[in-house]
């Protein structure tokens, strides 16, 4: 068996012999910009490089713009919105299986910005992003579940899916 406390010791001991200028001496050098990202490096001094004036810009963890996370942020908003406004009632038939559709449809509008936001590491457009996707979940379950036999059927929310016998 290996006694860690040894080879650590002895690690310590080497480490503490090199000067700091030492022992970086081999490491490339790394700039931090904004929001401590690593700056954009120059790519090495080639007679190729040099001609085309190349720079070699390191990836954003993103790999797009911010904005359209927002952009998507703000559509799934409205869809979510407008579902407020829905103009057919939804107590049976097409305009019901439309409605669920429709909810559904927000649910995934919601989690197609959180996953943009997420990226982007926008916290606030993140939140709205979830809360559309909850509200998308809930205004569908709200019609779903009395209709499976979950929850409990009402006048507004009966039992079935089809109008065929109600009035």
């Amino acid at each position: 068996m290996t006694d860690w406390d040894k080879e650590l010791a002895k690690i310590d001991k080497q480490l503490a012999s090199i000067s700091d200028e030492e022992l970086m001496k081999g490491a490339p050098s790394v700039v931090l910009g904004k929001g401590g990202a690593p700056a954009p490096r120059a790519l090495p001094p080639t007679k190729a490089n040099a001609a085309a004036g190349a720079t070699l810009s390191m990836p954003t963890p993103s790999g797009g713009k911010p904005w359209m996370a927002w952009v998507k942020v703000l559509v799934a908003v409205a869809a979510a919105v407008g579902l407020m406004f829905w103009p057919w009632p939804v107590r049976c038939g097409a305009p019901l299986l439309g409605f669920t559709a429709a909810t559904g449809g927000v649910a995934l509008l919601g989690v197609w910005s959180a996953i943009a936001t997420w990226r982007h590491r926008l916290g606030g457009a993140h939140v709205a992003a979830l809360l559309v996707t909850g509200w998308g979940l809930a205004l569908g379950a709200r019609e779903v579940l009395p209709r499976v036999g979950y929850a409990v059927a009402s006048a507004e929310r009966p039992a079935q899916w089809s109008c065929g016998g109600t009035r």
